[in-house]
């Protein structure tokens, strides 16, 4: 009986000849359809026999809770001490361009970087982060029930660009918890990202960024114990497999009756691409040593390693604690999360490093035109020191953010806009999150006006609430 609404499951095609039906074929298609954010083997038809684009990086390292403007990138030492906060300031290659002072290897290769200090963050909270990630206005969770639904900047990517090599995933994170990035939504969870955590072997961190001494399995791409490898190449063998799923489902179909689509899907699986990317054995020891042995400098250096794979989106979510994010720094009265000076202060050092070594490396390699490396978090910080009963800590502060970004092909060494003298309202110049959203799809090529199907059939808006490149980075 006809429905009067559409079917939650529409996107799989169920009533089509080519949908979801019960045969090793489809059941292969649904499965590998969800493997890393890829729409399998539709995307390899889709690519096969046009012009591929130059390939075009994003990394995002999200600085999940909300790191401070004021003490990070848009200092202000010329107010009294509860505004200017406990951190001094250091001179960058940028003449009169001044960033804290616990930043000092940025500060010597600002040339290579751009500063907005004046991102507008405001209708953007955390937990779960998504108003900055999907560019879209309406996707804060706390008030609107279908916040979660709305599709990630990097979803989107995925969706209308790809990724840079077919059996790559388009879009793969690091991620401490489902709360702080955006996902696929309404396009489908063939869209959300690869989640690599326990893919690759990394070390385990507590809720307070002490090192538990232990590594992350690593595992993920391991077969079974009584599946060895070469059996994952056999055709005949791999059908033998699914036979054991139900032997009596379908007894015409075989594996030859895949397309070469279908068996480069299988070849995304057992080809090792992915795994070789995600191992860091494979990585020359001086350039580990450089990264340095830290859970995030790893997992840069892991980034660096999957867009070289052919992985057009990767972020990291920067946070030890699962809950509003390691940058989200109260005050010290408020553990986990610390104030200024004993939680901000200690992260300052270790992001110097993670982000300066990421950008020589792909500078390095001959890709850092080809990388765009962004740095920022959900919202700012209070202007004022000592919220909520603490010291030394700042609260949420959506007026106005500071964000990095270098990289891309793009214009760079300048500072874009700038916030007041006390560093708590957007002064010039406002950057939006749909002027974000679309400096991120100017740079892949996915054209502004386009629009996109979700799950239910509605066709969408790329930028729900508008938005236009941040002209001075072209």
């Amino acid at each position: 009986m006809p429905h009067p609404h559409p079917h939650t499951f529409g996107f799989l095609n169920a009533l089509d000849r080519e949908g979801l039906t019960l045969s090793r074929r489809n059941l292969l298609k649904a499965g590998l359809a969800g493997f890393g954010g890829l729409t399998l083997p539709g995307l390899l038809r889709a690519r096969d026999g046009t012009s591929r684009p130059k390939d075009k990086s994003v990394i995002l390292l999200w600085m999940t809770g909300g790191p401070s403007q004021i003490d990070t990138l848009d200092p202000k030492p010329a107010r009294p001490p509860e505004n200017r906060g406990p951190f001094g300031v250091t001179q960058t290659r940028l003449p009169g361009v001044l960033v804290c002072e616990h930043l000092p290897k940025l500060a010597g290769m600002l040339d290579k970087f751009s500063v907005i200090r004046s991102v507008d963050c405001r209708h953007s909270n955390h937990e779960p982060n998504t108003v900055m990630q999907t560019a879209n206005l309406l996707a804060e969770p706390r008030t609107n029930p279908e916040a979660r639904h709305y599709p990630a900047i990097a979803s989107l990517v995925a969706k209308l660009r790809g990724p840079n090599h077919p059996t790559v995933p388009p879009y793969v994170t690091f991620m401490r918890s489902r709360t702080h990035l955006a996902f696929g939504g309404y396009l489908g969870k063939q869209y959300d990202p690869f989640v690599a955590n326990e893919a690759a072997k990394l070390p385990l961190y507590d809720l307070v960024g002490t090192d538990t001494g232990q590594l992350s399995g690593g595992k993920m791409f391991e077969l079974p114990a009584d599946v060895p490898a070469g059996r994952m190449g056999d055709r005949q063998t791999l059908l033998r497999s699914f036979d054991r799923l139900r032997v009596d489902l379908d007894t015409s179909g075989s594996m030859a009756a895949l397309d070469k689509y279908e068996q480069q899907a299988v070849g995304m699986l057992t080809g090792g691409r992915v795994r070789a990317a995600l191992d860091l054995s494979r990585e020359p020891a001086p350039t580990r040593e450089k990264y340095g042995k830290h859970l995030w400098c790893q997992q840069a250096l892991l980034a660096r390693r999957l867009v070289e794979a052919g992985v057009a989106f990767v972020t990291l979510d920067l946070s030890y604690h699962t809950a509003s994010g390691t940058w989200d720094t109260h005050g010290d009265n408020i553990p986990p999360y610390g104030g200024i000076k004993k939680g901000l202060g200690p992260l300052l050092p270790l992001f110097d490093q993670l982000v300066t070594t990421l950008v020589s490396d792909l500078d390095q390699r001959g890709l850092l035109d080809q990388v765009l490396v962004i740095a920022m978090g959900e919202f700012g910080r209070t202007p004022q020191l000592g919220t909520q009963g603490s010291t030394d800590g700042r609260n949420h502060w959506p007026y106005v953010m500071s964000m990095l970004l270098a990289g891309g092909g793009l214009r760079h060494a300048q500072v874009i806009g700038s916030s007041d003298k006390e560093g708590g309202q957007i002064q010039e110049r406002p950057v939006t999150p749909g002027d974000l959203a679309a400096t991120i799809y100017r740079y892949f090529g996915v054209p502004l006006d386009s629009t996109y199907t979700d799950v239910f059939g509605r066709v969408l808006n790329l930028l729900p609430n508008g938005g236009e490149p941040v002209k001075e980075l072209f």
